[in-house]
């Protein structure tokens, strides 16, 4: 079965998607995918902390229907539910922060756990959904540092509190698709994916964010954990992935499962090789310092093995890394010089969807 395509997107046309987490950077770029797709998405987040939000200058606000709420309210989330009746819902609400989540732990399982049982609930109240795709993380596996990638059957057992919320949240999602989903009016997934890039993500303790203030500043960049390996990939990557999953879950409920999203092994790369690339397309003599600052425990090396996806529905990465931090610059330098995000924002879809 070959992906989605530039044509297949046409599936969202019409169709009511209720996205949760829209206001965030992840959220944004769903958002702004889903409208030109021509979905009627109805988003419900509790907003973003941030400042500046890409949900904010990227102008889909105006263009969805915008529902400020916590998923940890869960008789808002049903009466939001009850009013819109959509027939998918993609789950991308959390706290997303590892560090963050060593400063609050009771707000990061509240968020990821609780939030996931109260979307959960919601989905078996209403009977207007026919697909369900709750968004993890590859953070959800326990990691012992081994050198090939993480399966979807491997043992679920997150280190930090947000990497053990992420994995809490899995199991819930099992077990409401074993206990309630199992007549086959619901197609429930899960989706695993990597550390993401791109432009408009202006979060702390994120490499490529960092990189952008540095840059702003005329400042060296500061990274504290150059020999950590990672996942990276372009945002557009998994919202592509997680958009194939939920349609054709929709269309037949056999393609529901567990599945990792990520790049290929030659795109899971240290970070300090991240920042050098970084270096390289922006230019300015913008150069990198390590700086190791005494942080909480994270893990050193964490790829994932994404053949079931690849089997499954024929799907491989469009962007490698290079090209990934290439539209990043792109995007962010058209930032800086006050001019039109969004029209970048179209363009980088449609690019990402052509090949």
């Amino acid at each position: 079965m070959e992906g989605m395509g530039i044509m297949e997107l046409g599936f969202y046309k019409g169709k009511k998607v209720l996205l949760t987490g829209h206001t965030g950077f992840k959220g944004s770029w769903m958002s702004v995918m889903l409208v030109n797709a021509g979905a009627e998405v109805i988003g419900y987040s509790s907003c973003s902390k941030t400042e500046t939000r890409l949900f904010d200058i990227c102008g889909v606000k105006d263009q969805i229907t915008h529902i400020k709420g916590d998923v940890r309210d869960l008789g808002q989330l049903l009466d939001v539910f009850k009013k819109y009746q959509p027939e998918i819902v993609i789950h991308m609400a959390a706290q997303p922060l590892v560090r963050l989540s060593y400063e609050e732990p009771v707000d990061t399982y509240s968020t990821n756990v609780m939030g996931t049982v109260n979307i959960c609930e919601a989905v078996r109240m209403t009977g207007s959904v026919r697909s369900f795709l709750n968004v993890t993380t590859d953070k959800v596996y326990k990691n012992n540092e081994w050198e090939w990638g993480y399966r979807e059957n491997d043992p679920l057992d997150g280190y930090d509190p947000y990497s053990n919320s992420k994995s809490c949240s899995e199991l819930v999602t099992h077990s409401f698709k074993s206990s309630f989903f199992t007549d086959g009016r619901v197609a429930v997934s899960t989706a695993r994916a990597g550390n993401v890039i791109g432009g408009g993500d202006f979060a702390t303790d994120r490499i490529i964010p960092d990189c952008i203030r540095a840059a702003m500043e005329n400042k060296d960049i500061i990274v504290r954990n150059p020999y950590s390996t990672r996942p990276y990939q372009h945002v557009l990557e998994p919202l592509y992935a997680y958009l194939m999953i939920a349609a054709k879950q929709y269309e037949d409920h056999k393609y529901a499962g567990w599945y990792n999203v990520g790049p290929d092994d030659k795109d899971c790369l240290q970070t300090g090789a991240l920042v050098d690339l970084f270096v390289k397309y922006w230019g300015e003599g913008l150069k990198w310092v390590n700086q190791y600052d005494g942080g909480p425990h994270e893990a050193n090396f964490l790829k994932l093995d994404c053949s079931k996806l690849k089997a499954t529905f024929g799907w491989k990465p469009h962007w490698d890394i290079e090209t990934a931090v290439e539209k990043v610059v792109e995007w962010s330098k058209v930032w800086l010089a006050g001019e039109d995000v969004r029209s970048v924002m179209d363009k980088q879809i449609e690019e990402f969807l052509e090949v």
